[in-house]
């Protein structure tokens, strides 16, 4: 090797970078990411996959909410500081739940505490002309803010590629008005279309390609590495698991109408509720998919508890986490409040 290249052994295995140096860039290149509890505990860098797994009503699509607040968040704006990122979402809904009005609340709590820890005493603000400046101050942030959050919703699995595929070109025209590209992809939920792309049989195209299951989750974890190779960014994937033999806790069967929560019988939904809170499940997903994913989160939901707002006056429901991959041997408690999600001690 050292003949074919033209130099010495010695010369070949010469130092040319320090450890330091090797360090700097590469923390510079993908930096580490710092998320809001309980997303913290483990690194999280731009080319990871985080999938972040729990029956409905456990907080997954609230993590996700809290973690696009935070990464649109400015780390600094006219001499405040909010600690944020102050770059692009795109948010791919594939459950037809999402909430902006939850978003807008997250987001405008964060930027009246950097304001208010900014400002805690200032007299000024008690002043009409003073309060009109301060409100014009957090509605331009908010506005500003609004225009790095991307949102996409998808219907069938067919619609989900189309949008992966054109992610290149939306991240190179967003850069271009922005000045940033897309940092955080996210879908919610990847099992919305599972029973749908199940139900018919594997039918072949006039390519002899055959579409199953199998197949369109190939060619949704094919679009998101291509994705990933051209432009490095951290991706958050909410899943609800399925639950026993044939028993799931999919948002489809839990659209706020009572009907869709009747079980056939007594004994089937003590297995259900055993199982939930066991958070035994099994795998629904390709092996194409879980060889992509990096980072496994599970939540649940802990109805026998609840917690109390700083104020006292409400009754909050309170969630557990646990990393599984990384495997970190810990459970945190954590529950929903205004602003996002905070720990419970």
């Amino acid at each position: 090797m050292a003949r074919e290249t033209g130099c010495g052994p010695q010369k070949w295995l010469a130092v040319d970078e320090t450890a330091a140096a090797f360090l700097s860039r590469s923390l510079s290149t993908r930096p580490p990411i710092l998320l809001p509890p309980p997303l913290h505990r483990a690194p999280l860098r731009p080319g990871n996959v985080v999938e972040i797994a729990g029956p409905s009503n456990s907080g997954k699509s609230q993590l996700l909410l809290t973690a696009a607040v935070q990464c649109i968040l400015p780390k600094e704006w006219e001499g405040v500081y909010f600690g944020g990122l102050g770059k692009a979402v795109m948010y791919i809904d594939l459950d037809c739940r999402f909430d902006v009005l939850r978003l807008a609340q997250i987001l405008r709590k964060r930027i009246t505490q950097g304001c208010g820890s900014a400002h805690p005493t200032s007299e000024d603000f008690e002043k009409d002309v003073s309060k009109d400046k301060f409100h014009y101050f957090q509605d331009t942030l908010f506005s500003d803010c609004m225009k790095r959050f991307l949102y996409v919703r998808c219907y069938n699995s067919s619609e989900l590629i189309a949008a992966l595929k054109s992610l290149i070109s939306q991240s190179e025209a967003r850069g271009k008005v922005l000045g940033t590209g897309i940092y955080f992809l996210m879908l919610d939920s990847i099992g919305a279309f599972y029973w749908i792309d199940r139900a018919p049989q594997p039918t072949t195209e006039s390519k002899g390609n055959t579409i199953s299951f199998q197949s369109i989750t190939e060619n949704v974890v094919q679009e998101i590495r291509r994705f990933l190779h051209l432009q490095p960014v951290l991706v958050l994937v909410t899943k609800a698991p399925i639950y026993g033999e044939g028993i799931t806790t999919s948002n489809d069967f839990q659209r706020g109408s009572s009907k869709y929560a009747l079980e056939d019988s007594t004994a089937s939904r003590y297995s259900k509720r055993e199982e939930e809170k066991n958070g035994s499940y099994r795998e629904y997903m390709p092996s194409a998919w879980q060889t992509l994913v990096t980072h496994r989160i599970k939540l649940q939901d802990l109805e026998q508890e609840s917690g109390f707002s700083e104020q006292g006056n409400e009754v909050l429901s309170v969630h557990t986490s646990e990393w599984v991959q990384p495997s970190l041997n810990t459970k945190e408690k954590f529950y929903i409040k205004d602003d996002g999600v905070g720990l419970i001690q």
